[in-house]
């Protein structure tokens, strides 16, 4: 599904952001950009990957998967949390998640 609601991010989500090294517009861009697939609870999740080419805790990765875990009210996008993989290959498994 695509949108053009607003989009707003939870207190959670904005920490998750912060700790796991992604940012907001990444997160957006996964919802604006990526499927949509169903999650627990009335929430949906997407996904993009980007390239990274860089150190994250140490070890250098080319990509980052940015995941958003959100709900669709009627007026509004509400991101619930965010999870974030770093891997060495596009599309490969993922090396650490977080």
């Amino acid at each position: 599904m695509k949108t053009t609601k607003p989009i707003e991010f939870s207190q959670h989500a904005t920490e998750r952001l912060t700790q796991r090294g992604a940012t907001k517009a990444e997160a957006i861009a996964a919802i604006r950009e990526g499927d949509w697939t169903a999650a627990r609870g009335n929430r949906y999740e997407s996904e993009k990957v980007f390239g990274y080419n860089s150190q994250w805790h140490g070890r250098h990765y080319r990509y980052k998967t940015v995941r958003p875990v959100f709900t669709e009210e009627r007026t509004q996008i509400v991101v619930v949390t965010v999870y974030v993989y770093f891997s060495s290959r596009r599309g490969g498994g993922s090396e650490d998640n977080l």
